[in-house]
C-alpha cells in the first residue's frame, strides 16, 4: 500500500480503460495547444492514489513522490498540478460515478444514513460567517441523533451498497429532516431494490410513494409502541451495523 507507483499504474490503467471515450488523445480529456509534461489521466490517478492510501496530508503524500522521483520522470510542480486537478473535478466525478455504478450492478440491498457535518462550535454559530454569502446554500443548526446534541452546519446524505460502494450522495443544510432526502432518491437511477433505513426514515407515506414511483422497498425498523410493531429481520440489522 505504501508503494505510490505501484497504485499509480493500476490506477492509470483503470482510468484509461473506464474513460477511453472521454480520453481526446494523448491520456488528455480536453485540447492543448502546447502538450503538457503530464496528462490529464495521469493526474487523475495521483489523485486517486492518495484517497485510495489515506494519505490526508498533501505536504506527506507530495513528499512520498518526490523521494521517488525516479518513477515519476514527467511530473509536474504541485501548484500546477492542484490547479488541473480542481480542473478536471468533472471528470472525476463522472469516473468515479462509473466505477461506483460498475460495483454496484448486481447489488440489490442498498443502505442510506445520514451524517452532521459541523461547520463550527455550536456556541459561536450566530457569531460564524462561514459560507453565509448565500441563504439558500448557507449552513444552519441541527440535530445529531449520534451524539444527541444540536450542531451547526451541514448534513451528509449518504447510499450506499453492502459492501460500502457508494451509490448516491448529497449535502443538505442540517435542519433538513433524513425523511425529506428520499424525494431525492426518486430522482436517482435507484430503482429496483431495497433500501434499509433507521427510525429517522420511518414513514408509511414515503415507503408507498418509493415503491409506487421507483419499486424501492424502504426497510425500516418500527417503534415498540406501534400497533404492527414487529421485530425487524437481524439480516438488516446486522446490514446497518457494517
Amino acid at each position: 500500500m505504501h508503494n505510490i507507483k505501484t497504485n499509480f499504474d493500476k490506477f492509470l490503467q483503470l482510468i484509461t480503460k473506464n474513460a477511453k471515450d472521454l480520453i481526446m488523445e494523448e491520456g488528455n480529456f480536453k485540447f492543448y495547444p502546447k502538450k503538457p509534461k503530464m496528462s490529464d489521466c495521469e493526474i487523475l490517478a495521483l489523485s486517486l492514489c492518495s484517497e485510495a492510501m489515506s494519505i490526508d496530508s498533501e505536504n506527506y503524500f507530495w513528499g512520498k513522490i518526490k523521494s521517488q522521483s525516479t518513477d515519476f520522470p514527467n511530473l509536474i510542480d504541485r501548484s500546477n498540478y492542484n490547479r488541473r486537478r480542481r480542473n478536471l473535478i468533472g471528470f472525476y466525478n463522472q469516473l468515479t460515478q462509473n466505477l461506483a455504478d460498475q460495483l454496484n450492478e448486481e447489488e440489490t440491498i442498498f443502505i442510506v444514513d445520514s451524517m452532521p457535518l459541523p461547520v463550527c462550535n455550536i456556541a459561536r454559530a450566530n457569531r460564524s460567517n462561514v459560507l453565509r454569502e448565500d441563504f439558500e446554500t448557507s449552513p444552519d443548526k441541527g440535530y445529531s441523533a449520534i451524539t444527541k446534541t444540536y450542531f451547526y452546519g451541514y448534513k451528509l446524505h449518504l447510499i450506499t451498497s453492502l459492501k460500502g460502494v457508494y451509490k448516491s450522495v448529497d449535502i443538505t443544510k442540517a435542519s433538513v429532516h433524513d425523511i425529506h432526502y428520499l424525494d431525492d432518491v426518486k430522482q436517482s437511477s435507484l430503482n429496483n431494490c431495497t433500501l434499509l433505513g433507521d427510525k429517522g426514515y420511518l414513514s408509511s407515506e414515503y415507503k408507498v410513494d418509493l415503491f409506487h414511483t421507483s419499486k424501492i422497498e424502504l426497510q425500516t425498523p418500527k417503534r415498540r409502541n406501534q400497533s404492527d410493531f414487529s421485530k425487524y429481520p437481524y439480516v438488516f440489522a446486522k446490514a446497518e451495523n457494517v
